[in-house]
Protein backbone atom coordinates (compact mmCIF):
# COMPACT_ATOMS: atom_id res chain seq x y z
CA UNK A 1 0.00 0.00 0.00
CA UNK A 2 1.66 3.28 -0.71
CA UNK A 3 1.84 6.02 1.52
CA UNK A 4 -1.60 8.26 0.63
CA UNK A 5 0.03 12.00 -0.27
CA UNK A 6 -3.10 14.17 -1.43
CA UNK A 7 -3.07 17.79 -1.85
CA UNK A 8 -6.64 19.22 -3.15
CA UNK A 9 -7.87 22.67 -3.27
CA UNK A 10 -10.57 21.56 0.00
CA UNK A 11 -7.10 20.38 1.88
CA UNK A 12 -4.40 23.09 0.89
CA UNK A 13 -5.40 25.32 4.10
CA UNK A 14 -5.04 21.94 6.62
CA UNK A 15 -1.88 21.31 4.45
CA UNK A 16 0.01 24.16 5.19
CA UNK A 17 -0.89 24.70 8.57
CA UNK A 18 0.76 21.39 9.58
CA UNK A 19 3.73 22.40 8.00
CA UNK A 20 3.58 25.60 9.41
CA UNK A 21 3.12 23.90 13.17
CA UNK A 22 5.51 21.03 12.61
CA UNK A 23 8.34 23.43 11.07
CA UNK A 24 7.92 25.89 13.39
CA UNK A 25 8.63 23.46 16.47
CA UNK A 26 12.51 23.21 14.98
CA UNK A 27 14.42 25.93 17.24
CA UNK A 28 17.68 25.54 19.28
CA UNK A 29 17.29 23.81 22.82
CA UNK A 30 20.65 25.42 24.71
CA UNK A 31 20.32 29.13 24.82
CA UNK A 32 23.03 31.10 22.30
CA UNK A 33 22.00 34.70 22.37
CA UNK A 34 22.14 36.56 25.88
CA UNK A 35 18.98 36.52 27.25
CA UNK A 36 19.38 39.12 30.05
CA UNK A 37 18.16 41.91 26.95
CA UNK A 38 17.56 45.29 28.04
CA UNK A 39 16.09 48.32 26.51
CA UNK A 40 19.84 50.18 27.08
CA UNK A 41 18.93 51.54 23.32
CA UNK A 42 16.93 55.33 22.94
CA UNK A 43 14.90 54.31 20.06
CA UNK A 44 13.90 50.84 21.77
CA UNK A 45 12.93 52.27 24.94
CA UNK A 46 11.16 55.21 23.18
CA UNK A 47 9.16 52.64 21.43
CA UNK A 48 8.21 50.60 24.39
CA UNK A 49 7.29 53.59 26.64
CA UNK A 50 4.59 54.55 23.29
CA UNK A 51 3.32 51.12 23.63
CA UNK A 52 2.80 51.19 26.88
CA UNK A 53 1.32 54.94 26.90
CA UNK A 54 -1.39 53.20 24.25
CA UNK A 55 -2.44 50.60 25.93
CA UNK A 56 -3.26 52.68 29.31
CA UNK A 57 -5.20 55.65 26.90
CA UNK A 58 -7.36 52.72 25.40
CA UNK A 59 -7.83 50.95 29.27
CA UNK A 60 -8.91 54.48 30.89
CA UNK A 61 -10.00 56.66 27.96
CA UNK A 62 -11.76 54.56 25.41
CA UNK A 63 -15.56 55.15 25.42
CA UNK A 64 -16.26 51.03 26.54
CA UNK A 65 -14.90 48.77 28.44
CA UNK A 66 -12.01 47.02 26.62
CA UNK A 67 -10.50 43.65 27.16
CA UNK A 68 -6.40 45.38 26.73
CA UNK A 69 -4.99 42.00 28.13
CA UNK A 70 -6.84 40.78 24.20
CA UNK A 71 -5.90 43.80 22.55
CA UNK A 72 -1.58 43.66 23.79
CA UNK A 73 -1.81 39.43 22.77
CA UNK A 74 -2.98 40.51 19.00
CA UNK A 75 -0.45 43.16 18.89
CA UNK A 76 2.28 40.41 19.88
CA UNK A 77 0.89 38.03 17.15
CA UNK A 78 0.79 41.32 14.63
CA UNK A 79 4.46 42.26 15.26
CA UNK A 80 5.59 38.96 15.31
CA UNK A 81 4.08 38.31 11.56
CA UNK A 82 5.89 41.16 10.11
CA UNK A 83 8.85 38.82 10.65
CA UNK A 84 10.04 35.83 8.65
CA UNK A 85 7.51 32.97 8.82
CA UNK A 86 9.25 31.00 11.67
CA UNK A 87 9.24 33.88 14.15
CA UNK A 88 6.36 33.21 16.42
CA UNK A 89 4.51 34.79 19.69
CA UNK A 90 3.25 31.52 21.75
CA UNK A 91 0.57 32.84 24.47
CA UNK A 92 0.96 31.44 27.90
CA UNK A 93 -2.37 28.70 27.57
CA UNK A 94 -0.40 27.45 24.42
CA UNK A 95 2.98 26.90 25.75
CA UNK A 96 2.52 23.65 27.12
CA UNK A 97 0.60 21.86 24.94
CA UNK A 98 3.28 22.72 22.27
CA UNK A 99 6.31 21.60 24.35
CA UNK A 100 4.48 18.47 24.99
CA UNK A 101 5.36 16.63 21.45
CA UNK A 102 9.03 17.69 21.98
CA UNK A 103 9.09 16.97 25.86
CA UNK A 104 8.18 13.14 25.14
CA UNK A 105 5.25 13.25 27.67
CA UNK A 106 1.26 14.34 28.83
CA UNK A 107 -0.20 13.29 31.83
CA UNK A 108 -3.23 11.23 30.73
CA UNK A 109 -4.87 8.07 30.78
CA UNK A 110 -2.79 6.35 28.05
CA UNK A 111 -4.82 5.32 25.15
CA UNK A 112 -5.61 5.78 21.44
CA UNK A 113 -8.96 6.22 20.60
CA UNK A 114 -11.20 7.29 17.29
CA UNK A 115 -14.80 8.69 17.06
CA UNK A 116 -16.83 6.04 15.79
CA UNK A 117 -20.70 6.54 15.04
CA UNK A 118 -20.40 9.56 17.85
CA UNK A 119 -18.74 6.87 20.26
CA UNK A 120 -15.59 7.45 22.16
CA UNK A 121 -13.91 3.87 21.00
CA UNK A 122 -10.33 2.85 22.74
CA UNK A 123 -8.36 1.99 19.35
CA UNK A 124 -5.30 0.61 21.30
CA UNK A 125 -3.73 1.15 24.92
CA UNK A 126 -0.43 2.54 25.65
CA UNK A 127 1.77 -0.46 27.57
CA UNK A 128 2.17 0.23 31.03
CA UNK A 129 0.22 3.14 30.96
CA UNK A 130 -3.39 3.50 33.29
CA UNK A 131 -5.99 2.79 31.04
CA UNK A 132 -3.76 -1.25 30.68
CA UNK A 133 -3.73 -1.25 34.46
CA UNK A 134 -7.08 -1.41 35.41
CA UNK A 135 -8.03 -3.51 31.77
CA UNK A 136 -9.02 -1.25 29.31
CA UNK A 137 -8.70 -3.04 26.43
CA UNK A 138 -8.79 -2.00 22.25
CA UNK A 139 -12.64 -2.52 21.05
CA UNK A 140 -13.96 -0.96 24.30
CA UNK A 141 -16.45 1.82 24.34
CA UNK A 142 -16.38 4.32 26.83
CA UNK A 143 -19.65 5.95 27.47
CA UNK A 144 -19.53 8.38 30.18
CA UNK A 145 -17.18 10.19 32.30
CA UNK A 146 -18.01 11.00 35.95
CA UNK A 147 -21.10 10.62 35.64
CA UNK A 148 -21.80 12.21 32.16
CA UNK A 149 -22.52 10.19 29.23
CA UNK A 150 -20.98 11.38 26.29
CA UNK A 151 -21.96 8.83 23.37
CA UNK A 152 -24.46 10.45 21.27
CA UNK A 153 -23.19 13.98 22.30
CA UNK A 154 -21.52 15.31 18.87
CA UNK A 155 -18.10 14.56 20.59
CA UNK A 156 -14.78 16.80 20.00
CA UNK A 157 -11.30 15.53 19.68
CA UNK A 158 -10.57 18.70 22.45
CA UNK A 159 -14.24 17.44 24.44
CA UNK A 160 -12.01 14.00 24.45
CA UNK A 161 -9.00 15.71 25.42
CA UNK A 162 -10.89 17.85 28.02
CA UNK A 163 -12.02 14.45 29.48
CA UNK A 164 -9.35 12.39 29.40
CA UNK A 165 -6.26 14.30 29.86
CA UNK A 166 -5.56 15.90 33.58
CA UNK A 167 -2.52 16.05 35.99
CA UNK A 168 -0.85 12.67 37.26
CA UNK A 169 -2.68 11.23 40.13
CA UNK A 170 -5.75 12.84 39.36
CA UNK A 171 -8.66 10.68 38.89
CA UNK A 172 -11.04 9.66 36.86
CA UNK A 173 -14.33 7.61 36.52
CA UNK A 174 -14.98 5.83 33.05
CA UNK A 175 -18.16 3.96 32.09
CA UNK A 176 -16.91 0.93 29.97
CA UNK A 177 -18.95 -1.25 27.75
CA UNK A 178 -17.24 -4.01 26.38
CA UNK A 179 -18.64 -6.37 23.17
CA UNK A 180 -21.07 -8.33 24.29
CA UNK A 181 -21.34 -7.38 28.10
CA UNK A 182 -23.27 -4.54 30.46
CA UNK A 183 -21.24 -1.40 30.92
CA UNK A 184 -18.70 -1.72 33.99
CA UNK A 185 -16.86 1.37 35.83
CA UNK A 186 -13.50 1.98 36.03
CA UNK A 187 -11.98 4.30 37.75
CA UNK A 188 -7.86 5.35 36.22
CA UNK A 189 -5.55 7.16 37.78
CA UNK A 190 -4.07 9.75 35.19
CA UNK A 191 -0.36 8.97 34.87
CA UNK A 192 2.62 10.44 32.99
CA UNK A 193 2.20 8.88 29.13
CA UNK A 194 5.09 8.88 27.12
CA UNK A 195 4.72 10.28 24.13
CA UNK A 196 7.07 7.94 21.13
CA UNK A 197 8.96 10.04 18.33
CA UNK A 198 9.93 6.60 17.27
CA UNK A 199 7.32 5.20 15.84
CA UNK A 200 8.46 2.19 14.45
CA UNK A 201 11.35 0.22 14.42
CA UNK A 202 12.29 -3.49 13.52
CA UNK A 203 14.34 -5.39 11.81
CA UNK A 204 13.29 -5.43 8.03
CA UNK A 205 15.87 -8.07 6.39
CA UNK A 206 18.58 -10.02 8.41
CA UNK A 207 20.99 -7.75 9.95
CA UNK A 208 18.85 -4.23 8.70
CA UNK A 209 17.29 -2.12 10.81
CA UNK A 210 14.47 0.47 9.55
CA UNK A 211 13.64 3.51 12.09
CA UNK A 212 10.92 5.67 11.67
CA UNK A 213 11.77 9.17 13.55
CA UNK A 214 8.06 11.67 13.65
CA UNK A 215 10.11 14.07 15.18
CA UNK A 216 13.29 15.19 17.24
CA UNK A 217 12.29 15.26 20.83
CA UNK A 218 13.86 15.11 23.95
CA UNK A 219 13.42 11.45 24.04
CA UNK A 220 14.25 10.64 20.33
CA UNK A 221 18.18 9.80 21.00
CA UNK A 222 17.22 7.15 23.31
CA UNK A 223 14.10 5.96 21.16
CA UNK A 224 16.78 5.67 18.19
CA UNK A 225 19.12 3.90 19.74
CA UNK A 226 17.89 1.52 22.09
CA UNK A 227 16.37 -0.96 19.36
CA UNK A 228 19.81 -1.37 17.57
CA UNK A 229 21.24 -2.42 20.74
CA UNK A 230 23.05 -6.02 20.03
CA UNK A 231 22.53 -5.76 16.50
CA UNK A 232 24.95 -6.75 14.03
CA UNK A 233 24.20 -4.66 11.42
CA UNK A 234 24.01 -4.27 7.50
CA UNK A 235 22.77 -1.48 6.97
CA UNK A 236 20.13 0.67 8.38
CA UNK A 237 16.99 2.87 6.88
CA UNK A 238 16.22 6.54 8.46
CA UNK A 239 12.95 7.32 7.57
CA UNK A 240 12.30 10.99 7.73
CA UNK A 241 9.24 11.86 5.84
CA UNK A 242 6.51 14.00 7.57
CA UNK A 243 9.39 14.90 10.23
CA UNK A 244 9.09 18.37 10.60
CA UNK A 245 11.88 19.17 13.05
CA UNK A 246 12.15 19.51 16.61
CA UNK A 247 15.42 20.31 19.07
CA UNK A 248 18.59 20.87 16.89
CA UNK A 249 20.99 19.22 19.81
CA UNK A 250 19.00 15.86 19.14
CA UNK A 251 19.83 16.01 15.72
CA UNK A 252 22.97 17.01 16.17
CA UNK A 253 23.62 13.84 18.60
CA UNK A 254 21.83 11.28 15.62
CA UNK A 255 24.23 12.43 12.96
CA UNK A 256 27.28 12.41 15.52
CA UNK A 257 26.74 8.52 16.02
CA UNK A 258 27.21 8.32 11.41
CA UNK A 259 30.15 10.61 11.41
CA UNK A 260 33.99 9.95 11.64
CA UNK A 261 35.85 12.34 14.37
CA UNK A 262 36.07 16.00 13.14
CA UNK A 263 33.78 16.27 10.39
CA UNK A 264 31.73 19.05 10.30
CA UNK A 265 27.80 18.52 10.92
CA UNK A 266 26.65 22.10 10.40
CA UNK A 267 27.45 25.76 11.61
CA UNK A 268 25.04 28.37 12.59
CA UNK A 269 25.20 32.64 12.11
CA UNK A 270 23.41 35.67 12.69
CA UNK A 271 23.63 39.14 13.41
CA UNK A 272 23.50 38.27 17.47
CA UNK A 273 24.87 35.72 17.36
CA UNK A 274 28.73 34.22 16.31
CA UNK A 275 29.38 31.75 14.12
CA UNK A 276 28.97 28.29 15.77
CA UNK A 277 30.42 25.17 14.57
CA UNK A 278 29.16 21.39 15.66
CA UNK A 279 31.80 18.76 14.55
CA UNK A 280 31.13 14.97 15.41
CA UNK A 281 33.28 13.99 18.27
CA UNK A 282 34.70 10.15 16.87
CA UNK A 283 32.25 8.43 19.50
CA UNK A 284 29.53 7.52 16.93
CA UNK A 285 28.41 3.67 16.82
CA UNK A 286 27.43 3.76 13.45
CA UNK A 287 30.19 5.33 11.87
CA UNK A 288 30.63 2.22 9.25
CA UNK A 289 26.85 1.07 8.91
CA UNK A 290 25.78 1.51 5.32
CA UNK A 291 22.75 3.96 5.25
CA UNK A 292 19.74 5.38 3.25
CA UNK A 293 17.26 8.21 4.76
CA UNK A 294 14.32 8.71 3.36
CA UNK A 295 12.60 12.66 2.84
CA UNK A 296 9.69 13.90 2.00
CA UNK A 297 8.01 17.54 0.78
CA UNK A 298 6.90 17.39 4.90
CA UNK A 299 10.49 16.46 5.81
CA UNK A 300 11.87 19.75 7.54
CA UNK A 301 14.74 21.96 9.66
CA UNK A 302 16.23 19.08 12.40
CA UNK A 303 15.28 16.62 9.36
CA UNK A 304 17.54 18.27 6.92
CA UNK A 305 20.26 18.76 8.64
CA UNK A 306 20.46 15.34 9.64
CA UNK A 307 19.92 14.64 5.50
CA UNK A 308 22.47 17.80 4.77
CA UNK A 309 25.00 16.42 6.55
CA UNK A 310 24.83 12.55 5.28
CA UNK A 311 24.45 13.74 1.85
CA UNK A 312 27.21 16.22 1.98
CA UNK A 313 29.77 13.92 3.49
CA UNK A 314 28.74 11.29 0.67
CA UNK A 315 28.03 9.18 3.56
CA UNK A 316 24.89 7.73 2.88
CA UNK A 317 22.18 7.85 0.09
CA UNK A 318 19.49 10.11 0.02
CA UNK A 319 16.19 9.18 -1.05
CA UNK A 320 12.17 10.46 -1.94
CA UNK A 321 11.08 13.67 -2.91
CA UNK A 322 12.70 17.36 -1.72
CA UNK A 323 12.48 18.34 1.56
CA UNK A 324 10.64 21.59 2.98
CA UNK A 325 13.67 23.97 3.24
CA UNK A 326 13.43 25.54 6.17
CA UNK A 327 17.05 26.72 7.65
CA UNK A 328 15.86 29.07 9.85
CA UNK A 329 17.02 28.44 13.97
CA UNK A 330 15.00 29.85 16.55
CA UNK A 331 15.16 30.49 20.45
CA UNK A 332 13.07 30.47 22.32
CA UNK A 333 12.52 33.58 25.38
CA UNK A 334 10.09 33.38 28.61
CA UNK A 335 7.89 36.68 29.02
CA UNK A 336 6.95 37.75 32.31
CA UNK A 337 3.27 36.18 32.12
CA UNK A 338 4.54 32.62 30.84
CA UNK A 339 4.06 33.18 26.82
CA UNK A 340 6.90 33.01 25.07
CA UNK A 341 8.45 34.37 21.78
CA UNK A 342 10.20 32.17 19.41
CA UNK A 343 12.63 34.42 17.32
CA UNK A 344 14.77 33.56 14.08
CA UNK A 345 18.40 34.09 15.39
CA UNK A 346 20.30 32.51 13.11
CA UNK A 347 20.56 30.53 10.11
CA UNK A 348 22.08 27.05 9.63
CA UNK A 349 24.31 26.04 7.02
CA UNK A 350 25.33 22.06 5.55
CA UNK A 351 28.90 21.23 5.93
CA UNK A 352 29.56 22.24 2.52
CA UNK A 353 28.03 25.58 2.56
CA UNK A 354 24.94 24.72 1.30
CA UNK A 355 21.76 26.88 2.65
CA UNK A 356 18.46 25.09 2.90
CA UNK A 357 16.01 27.68 3.76
CA UNK A 358 13.64 28.73 1.04
CA UNK A 359 13.28 32.22 -0.78
CA UNK A 360 10.79 34.00 1.78
CA UNK A 361 10.01 37.73 1.98
CA UNK A 362 9.51 39.61 5.51
CA UNK A 363 5.94 39.57 6.58
CA UNK A 364 4.68 37.18 3.82
CA UNK A 365 3.85 34.24 5.71
CA UNK A 366 0.72 33.15 3.25
CA UNK A 367 2.69 34.22 0.48
CA UNK A 368 5.61 31.41 1.51
CA UNK A 369 3.43 28.53 2.14
CA UNK A 370 1.57 29.08 -1.02
CA UNK A 371 4.51 28.39 -2.83
CA UNK A 372 5.25 25.19 -1.03
CA UNK A 373 2.18 23.94 -2.66
CA UNK A 374 3.00 25.40 -5.89
CA UNK A 375 5.73 23.04 -5.78
CA UNK A 376 3.33 20.34 -6.12
CA UNK A 377 0.99 22.25 -8.92
CA UNK A 378 3.77 22.37 -10.82
CA UNK A 379 4.73 19.26 -10.83
CA UNK A 380 7.59 18.58 -8.55
CA UNK A 381 6.15 15.40 -6.95
CA UNK A 382 5.56 13.70 -9.95
CA UNK A 383 8.90 14.56 -12.16
CA UNK A 384 12.55 15.22 -10.85
CA UNK A 385 12.48 17.52 -13.90
CA UNK A 386 10.38 19.84 -12.54
CA UNK A 387 12.40 20.81 -9.60
CA UNK A 388 13.83 24.36 -10.12
CA UNK A 389 17.59 24.77 -9.21
CA UNK A 390 19.04 27.51 -8.66
CA UNK A 391 22.64 27.23 -11.06
CA UNK A 392 24.29 29.76 -8.42
CA UNK A 393 24.10 28.05 -5.74
CA UNK A 394 25.72 24.52 -6.74
CA UNK A 395 27.99 22.72 -4.41
CA UNK A 396 29.88 19.86 -4.20
CA UNK A 397 30.31 17.30 -1.58
CA UNK A 398 33.41 16.86 0.86
CA UNK A 399 34.38 13.39 -0.47
CA UNK A 400 33.10 12.40 -3.94
CA UNK A 401 32.65 15.90 -4.86
CA UNK A 402 29.24 15.20 -5.94
CA UNK A 403 27.10 18.42 -6.97
CA UNK A 404 24.36 19.34 -4.55
CA UNK A 405 21.94 22.82 -4.26
CA UNK A 406 21.08 25.54 -2.18
CA UNK A 407 18.59 27.76 -2.08
CA UNK A 408 15.70 25.51 -0.78
CA UNK A 409 15.26 22.14 0.77
CA UNK A 410 17.25 18.69 0.29
CA UNK A 411 17.24 17.19 -3.44
CA UNK A 412 17.37 13.72 -3.18
CA UNK A 413 20.40 11.53 -4.41
CA UNK A 414 17.11 8.96 -5.89
CA UNK A 415 14.47 11.00 -6.66
CA UNK A 416 11.28 8.49 -6.19
CA UNK A 417 7.57 10.51 -7.62
CA UNK A 418 4.49 10.36 -5.75
CA UNK A 419 1.90 7.50 -7.56
CA UNK A 420 -1.10 8.97 -8.54
CA UNK A 421 -2.01 6.53 -10.83
CA UNK A 422 -4.73 4.56 -8.64
CA UNK A 423 -6.32 8.54 -7.85
CA UNK A 424 -10.33 8.18 -9.03
CA UNK A 425 -12.69 10.74 -7.50
CA UNK A 426 -14.51 8.62 -5.27
CA UNK A 427 -11.68 7.23 -3.93
CA UNK A 428 -10.11 10.63 -2.99
CA UNK A 429 -13.80 11.49 -1.35
CA UNK A 430 -13.78 8.26 0.60
CA UNK A 431 -10.25 9.05 2.28
CA UNK A 432 -10.35 13.04 2.41
CA UNK A 433 -13.87 12.40 4.48
CA UNK A 434 -12.44 9.42 6.80
CA UNK A 435 -14.93 6.75 5.45
CA UNK A 436 -12.56 4.57 4.61
CA UNK A 437 -11.27 4.47 8.39
CA UNK A 438 -14.56 4.62 10.20
CA UNK A 439 -15.93 1.91 7.99
CA UNK A 440 -12.52 -0.19 9.03
CA UNK A 441 -12.87 1.01 12.37
CA UNK A 442 -16.74 -0.32 12.73
CA UNK A 443 -15.48 -3.30 11.59
CA UNK A 444 -12.43 -4.62 12.78
CA UNK A 445 -14.65 -3.87 16.16
CA UNK A 446 -17.57 -5.67 14.94
CA UNK A 447 -14.93 -9.15 13.77
CA UNK A 448 -12.51 -8.61 16.45
CA UNK A 449 -12.89 -11.97 18.20
CA UNK A 450 -13.24 -13.66 14.81
CA UNK A 451 -9.73 -11.80 14.18
CA UNK A 452 -7.96 -13.24 17.36
CA UNK A 453 -9.30 -16.38 16.61
CA UNK A 454 -7.53 -16.97 13.39
CA UNK A 455 -4.64 -15.32 14.06
CA UNK A 456 -3.72 -15.47 17.22
CA UNK A 457 -3.67 -12.51 19.78
CA UNK A 458 -1.74 -9.50 19.92
CA UNK A 459 -1.31 -7.44 22.90
CA UNK A 460 1.23 -4.76 23.77
CA UNK A 461 2.12 -5.65 26.64
CA UNK A 462 3.27 -9.62 24.96
CA UNK A 463 6.18 -10.40 23.62
CA UNK A 464 7.24 -8.88 20.31
CA UNK A 465 8.24 -12.32 18.92
CA UNK A 466 4.44 -13.37 20.00
CA UNK A 467 3.21 -10.50 18.27
CA UNK A 468 5.25 -10.58 15.02
CA UNK A 469 3.64 -14.33 14.43
CA UNK A 470 0.82 -12.98 14.90
CA UNK A 471 1.14 -9.93 12.71
CA UNK A 472 2.69 -12.81 10.08
CA UNK A 473 -0.11 -14.74 10.26
CA UNK A 474 -2.72 -12.04 9.15
CA UNK A 475 -0.67 -10.77 6.56
CA UNK A 476 -0.29 -14.15 4.77
CA UNK A 477 -3.81 -15.15 5.16
CA UNK A 478 -6.18 -12.46 5.65
CA UNK A 479 -7.22 -10.74 2.05
CA UNK A 480 -10.17 -8.70 1.38
CA UNK A 481 -12.58 -10.83 -0.31
CA UNK A 482 -15.80 -9.82 -2.47
CA UNK A 483 -17.94 -10.00 0.63
CA UNK A 484 -15.59 -7.49 2.83
CA UNK A 485 -15.58 -5.50 -0.02
CA UNK A 486 -18.97 -4.89 -1.39
CA UNK A 487 -19.57 -3.81 2.56
CA UNK A 488 -16.97 -1.38 1.94
CA UNK A 489 -19.04 -0.24 -1.26
CA UNK A 490 -22.45 -0.30 0.41
CA UNK A 491 -20.82 1.99 3.62
CA UNK A 492 -19.70 4.37 0.82
CA UNK A 493 -23.14 4.73 -0.63
CA UNK A 494 -24.58 5.31 2.24
CA UNK A 495 -22.36 7.72 2.61
CA UNK A 496 -23.30 9.41 -0.75
CA UNK A 497 -20.26 7.92 -2.48
CA UNK A 498 -20.56 6.08 -5.61
CA UNK A 499 -18.26 4.69 -7.27
CA UNK A 500 -18.46 3.72 -10.85
CA UNK A 501 -17.17 0.60 -12.39
CA UNK A 502 -14.61 2.38 -14.53
CA UNK A 503 -13.27 4.23 -10.91
CA UNK A 504 -12.89 0.54 -9.50
CA UNK A 505 -10.75 -0.50 -12.30
CA UNK A 506 -9.05 2.17 -11.58
CA UNK A 507 -8.58 1.94 -8.07
CA UNK A 508 -9.69 -1.00 -6.61
CA UNK A 509 -6.76 -2.87 -6.01
CA UNK A 510 -5.53 0.16 -4.10
CA UNK A 511 -8.81 0.37 -2.05
CA UNK A 512 -8.50 -3.15 -1.03
CA UNK A 513 -4.53 -2.56 -0.08
CA UNK A 514 -5.79 0.45 1.55
CA UNK A 515 -8.30 -1.59 3.54
CA UNK A 516 -6.34 -4.43 4.87
CA UNK A 517 -3.51 -1.95 6.24
CA UNK A 518 -6.58 0.16 7.61
CA UNK A 519 -7.28 -3.25 9.46
CA UNK A 520 -3.70 -3.75 10.41
CA UNK A 521 -3.18 -0.36 11.77
CA UNK A 522 -6.94 -1.11 13.83
CA UNK A 523 -5.74 -4.23 15.30
CA UNK A 524 -2.08 -3.97 16.14
CA UNK A 525 -0.81 -0.23 15.85
CA UNK A 526 0.84 2.05 14.01
CA UNK A 527 4.54 0.38 14.41
CA UNK A 528 2.61 -2.71 12.59
CA UNK A 529 0.55 -0.54 9.83
CA UNK A 530 3.83 0.56 8.97
CA UNK A 531 5.78 -2.58 8.72
CA UNK A 532 2.76 -3.67 6.22
CA UNK A 533 2.85 -0.29 4.14
CA UNK A 534 6.80 -0.81 3.75
CA UNK A 535 6.33 -3.87 2.28
CA UNK A 536 5.50 -2.70 -0.76
CA UNK A 537 6.74 1.01 -0.56
CA UNK A 538 8.52 2.03 -3.47
CA UNK A 539 10.81 4.29 -1.32
CA UNK A 540 11.89 1.62 1.32
CA UNK A 541 12.06 -1.00 -1.24
CA UNK A 542 14.57 1.69 -2.91
CA UNK A 543 16.42 2.74 0.34
CA UNK A 544 17.03 -1.31 0.71
CA UNK A 545 18.46 -1.69 -2.88
CA UNK A 546 21.01 1.56 -1.79
CA UNK A 547 22.19 -0.49 1.02
CA UNK A 548 23.72 -3.29 -1.54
Amino acid sequence: MKKLVLITSSLVLAILASVSSASGQSYMAQPRVNQTIGFNNSRLNTEATKFKQMLFLLANAYVDTLNVGRISEEAMINMMQQLDPHSVYISAKDVKEMEEPLLGKFEGIGIEYALIRDTLTVQSVIPGGPSEKVGLKAGDKINSVDGEVISGTKLTQMRVLKYLRGDKGTKVRVGVISRGEKERELVITRDKIPLNTVSSAYEIRPGVMYIKVSSFGAETYNEFMNPLQGKELKGLIVDLRGNGGGYLHTALRLVNEFMGRGQLILFTEGRAVQRTDDFADGSGKLQNVPLSVIIDENSASASEILSGAIQDWDRGTIIGRRSFGKGLVQQEFPLQDGSRVRITVARYHTPSGRVIQSPYKMGAAEEYYRNFYERYLNGESFSQDSIKINDSLKFKTLRLGRTVYGGGGIIPDVYIPIDTSYYSKSYLAAVNRGILSDFVSIYADNHRKDFERKYGTFSASQAEEKNNKTFSSFVSKFEVDDKYFNEFLEYARQNKIEFTQEELDKSGKELRNYLKGLIVRNLYGLDYYIRYDNLTDKEVQKALEALK
